[in-house]
């Protein structure tokens, strides 16, 4: 059964509306987004599902400044982001979104800690130490600080990718498939950080998971069919999820 989600969070701090994305033109067009709309909230943690072809990866890739809608807006805060130039975009995407993907996408010759910071150096900016210091310590890596990635499992290079993505104090973080590549375990674990990074750091994060399970972390799922939002589960669990999953034909 769905269930109405309850507004969790503050202050809408990203929003679609009514976002079209076309790929392709004539018999070879694909709609992959159809007039979409959707908010997200301040210390609020989303799930992005749906079958595959659904339009989960193009939501987030628009809603993240890494590719351009066909029509409709996207906004980050107050800013639209079809009003950016490509530099201006990249200075959003670097400035005000942290993102999480599959692959660690650590430089191999840095410390955990030169990759966390890094983001921040390349846009001149100082560390805030005191919050430095609580992110680090809500995905436990105060005795990794100084390992190189292959002096750390998977699960320790994760955090490092989750850690980077806060350390900036970005508006909004976007996880794509973040556990894909770690054993169930290890899965849990990041999913119990990007928890309470939200919880406990008032971190937005939107996270495109196929996972019933990974899902069932955050504080409400979104199912999209077909380019559209087709339905919304709040606090959303593993069973209700995999049942809803199954009646959309994924």
């Amino acid at each position: 059964m769905m269930t109405e989600a309850t507004q969790v969070g503050g202050a809408v701090i990203a929003a679609a509306r009514t976002v079209t994305k076309i790929y392709g033109s004539g018999e070879t067009e694909v709609r992959a987004l159809n007039g979409l709309n959707a908010d997200f909230r301040r210390g609020q943690f989303t799930a992005v599902m749906g079958p595959s072809g659904s339009g989960k990866s193009t939501l987030m890739h628009v809603m993240a400044g890494l590719d351009r809608a066909t029509s409709g807006e996207v906004i980050i805060g107050e800013t639209l982001l079809s009003t950016l130039n490509e530099k201006q975009l990249t200075l959003l995407r670097r400035d005000r979104i942290g993102f999480v993907f599959q692959a660690y996408n650590l430089v191999p010759t840095l410390s955990a800690e030169e990759n966390m910071v890094l983001p921040l150096q390349l846009a001149g900016r100082k560390r805030d130490q005191a919050w430095f210091d609580q992110v680090v310590g809500a995905v436990g890596l105060g005795d990794r600080l100084t390992h190189r990635p292959n002096e750390l499992s998977g699960g320790q290079q994760q955090r490092v990718a989750v850690a980077r993505a806060l350390v900036g104090q970005p508006d909004i973080i976007f996880a794509d498939e973040p556990t894909g590549n770690l054993d169930s375990r290890t899965g849990h674990e990041i999913l119990d950080f990007l928890q309470t990074a939200v919880r406990q750091l008032d971190q937005t994060i939107v996270m495109v998971t196929h996972d019933p399970i990974s899902a069932s972390y955050t504080d409400r799922a979104i199912f999209l069919t077909d380019g559209e939002i087709t339905s919304e589960m709040g606090s959303p669990n593993a069973d209700e999820i995999y049942n809803h999953m199954r009646s959309l034909g994924a």
